[in-house]
């Protein structure tokens, strides 16, 4: 982050955001234990593409099943710190994590509401652009459910991409962001970090 001509902070940096569950690992459904996580094909060569090009990887996740009580933030922790070390392990680099451990109906105690870090709400990339100065316009989000894109294009994330095995005809209307089948196929965009 630098200072402008006037002043003002202005944001340089291009960030790859990823969803977790469903980009990154497997969703099985809560997945909180390292016996379960099983990651996503071509997860390893897309951030390792991301880091040679010298893009912040930074993931966003909801993490509901803190909410709901089923695990801890500290198990959380845990299982991220282990997620990061595959990625060292494999040449490539999870720069920074965002969870929200909210659920605004299933919530326990203070993990009870409709907190606006949650997805389909843009919190967490508002707060990584804070934190980090990353520019949301030049930055690539990633992820496999609607409220993924819905968070990124609340941001103004310039790219957005569902991931989705199933094939669609998408030809009866105009997206406003791009539809992948597999990891790899985000590769072009992380080369030209362009839509």
């Amino acid at each position: 982050m630098q200072n402008g001509a006037s002043g003002e902070l202005t944001v340089s940096k291009s960030a790859l955001f990823l969803d977790r569950d469903g980009v990154i690992n497997v969703d099985f459904g809560y997945v909180h234990k390292v016996g379960d996580f099983v990651f996503c094909d071509g997860i390893f060569d897309l951030v390792r593409a991301a880091n040679q090009n010298q893009i912040t990887v930074i993931v966003i996740t909801n993490q509901a099943g803190i909410g709901r009580g089923y695990y801890s933030e500290e198990i959380f922790h845990e299982l991220t710190q282990w997620m990061r070390g595959q990625f060292i392990e494999m040449d490539a680099r999870i720069d920074h994590v965002y969870f929200s451990p909210y659920h605004p109906t299933e919530g326990v105690n203070n993990y009870r509401k409709d907190d606006y870090s949650r997805k389909p709400y843009p919190g967490m990339l508002f707060q990584a652009r804070n934190d980090l100065g990353i520019d949301l316009n030049k930055s690539i989000l990633i992820g496999d459910k609607m409220t993924d894109i819905a968070a990124g294009q609340a941001a103004g994330v310039g790219c957005n991409i569902l991931l989705t095995p199933k094939i669609q005809d998408d030809s009866d209307k105009v997206q406003s962001f791009h539809r992948i089948n597999q990891l790899k196929d985000a590769l072009p965009f992380i080369s030209k970090l362009a839509c």
